[in-house]
């Protein structure tokens, strides 16, 4: 039986790359880069899609040499351990607004992002491999599961409700609040991630391959529990990635800026905050919905359709600041969904990895799950993309000036911006929802 606090180490690996590294990246950077860094719309476009595909790679061949990793700290461990500090360090740097023209901003963004992108996959693939190697038992797997999931979201409700507050404390430009940040953000990742490597245990070991051969990959393919799961995760993650990254210009243009009520700074990170505390406790509470759904399958079919109807419901919503409340309170009631399926994914895929190691007489643990971290940068690289086209398409156009090296920002059609806008955070994500529900009924493992 795992003590407490190495359910807490397992928690803070996520609190790292969930709740600051990932959440910063999925909801701040778009409005970042268009807004702030100066790259124009089909740049920023590219720039999510390419470095995130390029994982689509990296992600397998990372779950792979991860496997048969052989250390005094063991076969996943050392990854955290090591990796905690360039984690850290190339957050702050990407997050770090350089003067320079249009071309050297491009560079520079590409450069950082793709080896962010390679960084993150060194620690979060044996992150998400440990789950596979903590414990034997399934309850205690939904547990650590459990526990990641609230790690993610509480350390997410803190960085995105902080987020305001700090750059107000910082002052100076919008630039040198976000190089600021990314500093502090990064040392606490960073710390957060090394964390979770000392406190973690591994008990079981792998059934190793004697040789690096790609049978494995070839596997995945006639695993069927696999494929569906993986569509699955991709879902979930265009699902998150169509609000996240369309949250901070629906403040921005549909709502004409951040709210103030009370004194409470309503901004892009702090809308998002009250979704994040609730899959917090939803996510604690999953467990416990899963036992009385009866299957992990079916309570993630009730999640889902959960987030399809909030979304449908949010797109009702008078486009309007005073509406703010009932904003929130959708945003809340989605929460609730995701809350409650986000542990279940990570939970069937230590499912799907016990399969494919009673089928092939291996273990893939690591490429199993390097397949969740996959289809989580997949999905965001594609909905991250696809708003950035979007809103180009409706009419929204961003630059650096060559003359001046100033961010500027040109609305050609500010309706049509505002109604894809509203669009991408509504109706997109509820037919995802819905494609989530219908896979669902055809993953094959009824656990």
């Amino acid at each position: 039986m795992a003590k407490f606090s190495e359910k807490l180490g397992y928690a803070l690996g996520d609190a790292a790359a969930g709740g600051i590294t990932w959440k910063v990246m999925s909801i701040a950077f778009p409005l970042f880069f268009t807004n702030i860094f100066g790259l124009t719309v089909a740049d920023t476009a590219t720039l999510m899609l390419v470095a995130r595909l390029f994982d689509v790679v990296t992600d397998p061949l990372m779950g792979a040499l991860a496997d048969r990793t052989q250390s005094r700290w063991g076969t996943y461990r050392p990854w955290l351990i090591f990796g905690a500090i360039p984690l850290g360090v190339v957050f702050a740097l990407l997050l770090h607004t350089p003067e320079l023209g249009p071309v050297g901003k491009r560079i520079y963004a590409y450069s950082l992002y793709l080896l962010m992108m390679a960084v993150y996959t060194a620690v979060n693939v044996p992150y998400g491999s440990l789950l596979g190697v903590m414990t034997a038992d399934d309850n205690e797997k939904n547990q650590f599961s459990s526990y990641r999931m609230v790690g993610a979201y509480a350390m997410g409700f803190i960085t995105l409700l902080s987020f305001p507050y700090l750059q107000k404390m910082v002052g100076g430009s919008a630039a040198h609040q976000y190089s600021v940040l990314g500093v502090i953000l990064g040392a606490l990742a960073a710390l957060g991630t090394l964390a979770c490597g000392l406190l973690t245990k591994e008990r079981l070991k792998p059934v190793r391959a004697e040789k690096f051969s790609f049978k494995p990959f070839a596997d995945l393919f006639r695993n069927k529990p696999w494929i569906y799961l993986t569509l699955i995760g991709i879902c979930t993650n265009f699902f998150n990635g169509f609000r996240y990254a369309v949250a901070g210009y629906l403040l921005e243009y549909c709502l004409h800026g951040d709210v103030t009520i009370s004194g409470l700074i309503i901004n892009y990170t702090v809308f998002m905050t009250f979704g994040e505390v609730t899959c917090m406790i939803f996510g604690g509470l999953s467990p416990a919905f899963t036992k009385w759904a009866g299957s992990k399958k079916r309570a993630f079919r009730i999640a889902a359709l959960i987030c399809a109807a909030t979304s449908v419901g949010f797109f009702f919503i008078p486009m309007d600041p005073k509406y703010i409340w009932l904003m929130i309170a959708m945003v809340i009631l989605t929460s609730v969904g995701i809350g409650l399926y986000s542990p279940l994914l990570w939970s069937m895929y230590a499912d799907v990895a016990d399969y494919a190691t009673e089928k092939n007489g291996t273990s893939s643990t690591g490429l199993i799950f390097s397949s969740g971290t996959m289809s989580q940068k997949f999905g965001s690289a594609i909905s991250g993309a696809l708003v950035a086209l979007l809103l180009g398409v409706a009419g929204f156009v961003s630059g650096t000036d060559p003359a001046t090296g100033q961010t500027v920002v040109t609305i050609t059609n500010e309706a049509s911006v505002c109604q894809m806008i509203w669009n991408l955070f509504s109706i997109f994500p509820a037919i995802i929802a819905l494609i989530i529900v219908l896979l669902l009924h055809l993953y094959p493992i009824k656990k």
